[in-house]
C-alpha cells in the first residue's frame, strides 16, 4: 500500500492500536503538550460506532500519517456532518492527504445518509481557504468571531454539497481577478466587481490585520455574502470572492 500515488487509501480506523496512533499523530501534528487539548481514544471509537467518521491513511511501513475525525450534527432540523479535525504528518504534506482524507469523511458520511458536510478554518490562513473553497468546492456560510471562547480565535464556517462537486471545477483563474487586487494599499478592504465582492488580503497577517479581517468578513455575511474562492494573486496577497445569496 503507497498513499504517494494520486488516489491515496484511507480506511475506517476502529482497532484500540490504530484509534491510539491517531490521537498521538494529533498532538505531535499541532505540537499540544496540553492534554486538554488532546483526543480521546475512546471518544474516537465512540464516534466510529456512532455514524462519526474516524478515518486515516497509512504509510508505506503501515504506520498513520493522516488521520480526520468528525459527527454528526443538526442545524435547525437539517443534518450534516462535522468535520472537527484533520491532521497530516509534517513530511507527508503536499502529497494530496488532505483531500482524501476529506474524501474519506464524505464516504463515511453519504453512507450515513448525510449529504452535507461542515467545518472550520481561521479566515487569515489563505492556504486552508483555498483548499476549502477552490479544491473541494465548499461554500463559507457562517462567519464566528472567538468560536473557541478566546481572542484570536475567529473561523468561518463551511458548507460542502456531498452531492455536487462540480463547484470545485468551476472556480476562477487568477488571470480573471480585477486589477490592482495585488496592491498592499487595498488591503482588507472590500472591492465590488460585477455580482461578486472581492477582499485581499495580506498572506502573512499580523495580529491586528486578523481582527480587522474577521470584521470584515463577518460584514460580508452579514449582508447576505457567502465566500466561494481564495486565490493568490501575488507573493504576499490572496484574495476572497464573496457572491451574494439569494435571501
Amino acid at each position: 500500500m503507497t498513499y504517494e500515488s494520486d488516489h491515496p487509501q484511507v480506511e475506517r480506523l476502529t482497532s484500540a492500536a490504530d484509534l491510539a496512533g491517531a490521537a498521538r499523530l494529533y498532538r505531535e501534528v499541532f505540537g499540544y503538550q496540553d492534554p486538554a487539548h488532546s483526543v480521546n481514544p475512546r471518544l474516537l471509537a465512540s464516534l466510529a460506532a456512532n455514524g462519526g467518521s474516524v478515518v486515516g491513511v497509512r504509510g508505506d511501513d503501515g504506520a498513520l500519517v493522516a488521520f480526520a475525525y468528525g459527527f454528526v450534527g443538526i442545524d435547525g432540523g437539517e443534518v450534516y456532518h462535522y468535520s472537527q479535525a484533520a491532521v497530516v504528518d509534517a513530511k507527508h504534506q503536499g502529497l494530496g492527504l488532505g483531500r482524501a482524507l476529506k474524501r474519506g469523511q464524505r464516504e463515511v458520511a453519504l453512507a450515513c445518509g448525510q449529504t452535507r458536510m461542515r467545518w472550520s478554518f481561521d479566515p487569515s490562513v489563505t492556504r486552508n481557504a483555498h483548499f476549502n473553497l477552490d479544491v473541494l468546492g465548499a461554500v463559507g456560510r457562517w462567519f464566528r468571531a472567538d468560536f473557541f471562547g478566546l481572542p484570536g480565535t475567529d473561523r468561518l464556517i463551511v458548507d460542502w454539497d456531498l452531492d455536487d462537486e462540480r463547484r470545485a471545477r468551476e472556480a476562477p483563474a487568477p488571470a480573471g481577478l480585477p486589477a490592482d487586487l495585488a496592491d498592499p494599499a487595498g488591503w482588507l478592504r472590500p472591492r465590488p466587481s460585477g455580482p461578486d465582492t472581492w477582499l485581499p488580503l495580506p498572506i502573512e497577517a499580523g495580529p491586528e490585520q486578523r481582527r480587522e479581517l474577521g470584521a470584515v468578513v463577518g460584514g460580508l455575511i452579514d449582508d447576505g455574502s457567502v465566500a466561494t474562492s481564495c486565490v493568490v494573486v501575488s507573493p504576499s496577497t490572496a484574495a476572497y470572492r464573496f457572491a451574494r445569496v439569494a435571501p
